[in-house]
């Protein structure tokens, strides 16, 4: 009984590090579920250059134009010629798009309801690569920007159907054409910030005309529902920090948040998660965050449990390894001066007066 319970703690700590090894693995799982985080990764391929991504989300009543929007890519550009790079091919180094949010009313005549309308511009589709379901996605060359992309539960609300490429119905009483139809993620952090909500993808300068036509936003002197409320990008980086200082320095909106998508997942910035948890749920300004930038953000709460779950489940086990290896040492130390030390040192010394008295012999012959 007695040798059972002195190995409790190896069966604990065989356990723990169990835990330890499936919380690693949760940790690693959870860090690269969101395909939204992982744009620079997709833009890189298969690369040797080094690219980053970042998130600017403008509170309310900041207004940040496509002008604005085009003379930060310029303002950008001049960074990344200041560290070295080749501006001729700037489509390769540097890559962006933007949206904003709105709730509109879409109808076909016999169904109708109301759906969140995002309106996108730039590269959106690349950055969120949405699983279609059929048609296509909308993008920035589309000869019409009259075409929307429609998630599974509107399509049903208007047509019964997922399969509506073409197929016209009205937003806001102004027709418009299906482009395809695309399914929510399966994440549960996606599906929890996106809610109940239908909803649409259209492009940004549709939206702008939409708006422009609504008397009620005219009325209330809404111009700032027709700028961008994210701005998303991903742009060469030499060395770490290049991109957040360069966007911080020269983004043109104050209180802007930036989230560094490419490194939120970092170890390092998690740990620091972790010692600033209280103030990090208390966000300086209201901020219009979309759903995905929601769901990040609970991805990386999550991420911070486990990882402090691996931390916690696995300091007994490498404490009683270090533990046993300091123990060992010592012991061995012992038997070292104990039991090896005092033989090898008469063996020396008996070694050493053979060889003493052969040399004596040796130079006085016939002498013993």
């Amino acid at each position: 009984m007695k040798r059972n319970l002195n190995r409790w703690p190896l069966w604990l700590a065989a356990v723990l590090a169990l835990l330890c090894a499936f919380s690693l693995w949760r940790l690693w799982a959870v860090s690269n579920l969101l395909t939204s985080q992982q744009a620079a990764e997709r833009w890189r391929g298969e690369g040797t250059e080094g690219f980053a991504q970042m998130s600017c989300f403008m509170p309310p009543v900041a207004q940040l134009t496509l002008d604005d929007a085009y003379k930060f890519r310029n303002d950008m550009a001049q960074k990344l010629k200041g560290a070295g790079y080749d501006l001729d091919n700037l489509k390769s180094l540097y890559h962006d798009a933007w949206s904003t949010f709105r709730t509109v009313k879409v109808s076909n005549g016999r169904n109708s309801g109301d759906v969140q309308a995002i309106a996108v511009g730039g590269d959106f589709f690349d950055f969120h690569p949405l699983r279609l379901v059929s048609g296509s996605y909308i993008r920035p060359d589309d000869v019409m920007d009259d075409r929307v992309l429609l998630d599974k539960e509107t399509a049903w609300l208007l047509f019964g159907a997922v399969d509506v490429a073409g197929l016209s119905f009205s937003l806001n009483g102004t027709p418009f054409v299906a482009a395809g139809v695309y399914e929510r993620e399966k994440d549960v952090f996606s599906k929890t910030a996106y809610g109940d909500a239908m909803t649409i993808y259209m492009s940004f300068s549709a939206f702008q005309r939409l708006n422009s036509t609504d008397s009620a936003l005219v009325d209330k002197g809404m111009e700032s529902i027709n700028t961008i409320a994210c701005y998303e990008l991903i742009m060469a980086e030499p060395v770490r920090g290049f991109v957040y200082s360069s966007v911080t320095d020269k983004f043109p909106v104050k209180n802007t948040m930036f989230a560094e998508n490419t490194y939120r997942f970092d170890l390092d910035r998690l740990f620091r998660l972790f010692s600033n948890r209280i103030s990090r749920s208390m966000l300086p300004s209201a901020l219009a965050i979309p759903y995905w930038e929601n769901a990040a953000r609970a991805a990386e709460d999550r991420a911070v449990l486990w990882l402090v779950l691996a931390v916690v489940s696995g300091s007994f086990p490498v404490i009683l390894l270090l533990y046993t290896a300091v123990r060992s040492a010592v012991r061995g130390k012992r038997k070292l001066e104990t039991e090896l030390l005092p033989g090898a040192k008469t063996r020396s010394r008996e070694f050493l007066r053979a060889r003493s008295r052969r040399r004596w012999e040796k130079k006085h012959p016939g002498e013993y």
